[in-house]
């Protein structure tokens, strides 16, 4: 019904937004990702999905075609519903999922809220001929160039963030566009410093 909705931003939370249209404010779940690069004030895009059911009608919101791509793909998972898909969106990109999935990497997508085992199987299994690499995309309905696109980060960096107690949204957030060249402990240096700033 709605492909995306161009907007300003009147209200954010830790778990929706609402977008005002000529008049009209659309209250948006969205990804904490989405969430992160948005600000009430600025005018901005959201790729949507209108989820419909008995009792009501949900709009979700994406900062990124990959995201809602995405979304839509997970829940075509069987027993993963709107919420889940975005407890896993918050969590990773489409890129870092696309990797786990790829992967098999049962134990990084239960790192998701309210992700088991049994469920991140289903992801994995559903998914893997499914899922292709996301090209980068940028927030505001404008997608960028694959030099931009989310690379994995240094696996023994991520690791020194997860075990000094960060999430790893957090973490790949921190480490992300960080120059490759740069060594681990660099690399952890420049994390904690983007970490003291989120």
């Amino acid at each position: 019904m709605f492909y995306s909705l161009t907007g300003i931003i009147v209200h954010i939370d830790e778990a929706m937004l609402a977008l005002e249209c000529n008049g009209v404010a659309f209250a948006c779940s969205a990804t904490a990702n989405t969430l992160r690069e948005l600000r009430t004030g600025e005018r901005a895009t959201l790729f949507t999905f209108l989820n419909v059911r008995e009792d009501a009608l949900e709009l979700f919101g994406f900062g990124t075609r990959a995201e809602l791509t995405c979304f839509r793909q997970l829940i075509g998972v069987t027993g993963v519903g709107p919420k889940a898909a975005l407890a896993v969106l918050s969590a990773f990109s489409p890129e870092q999922l696309g990797h786990f999935v790829a992967a098999g990497d049962v134990k990084s997508i239960t790192r998701a809220q309210g992700v088991g085992k049994k469920l991140a199987e289903r992801i994995a299994l559903e998914l893997k001929d499914k899922m292709a690499a996301f090209p980068g995309a940028g927030f505001r309905g404008q997608d960028t160039g694959p030099g931009n696109a989310f690379a994995m980060p240094d696996s023994e960096a991520l690791a020194a963030l997860l075990a000094l107690g960060y999430q790893q949204s957090e973490a790949m957030l921190a480490l992300k566009g960080l120059d490759e060249a740069l060594s681990t402990q660099e690399k952890i240096r420049l994390a904690l410093k983007n970490l003291t700033r989120l």
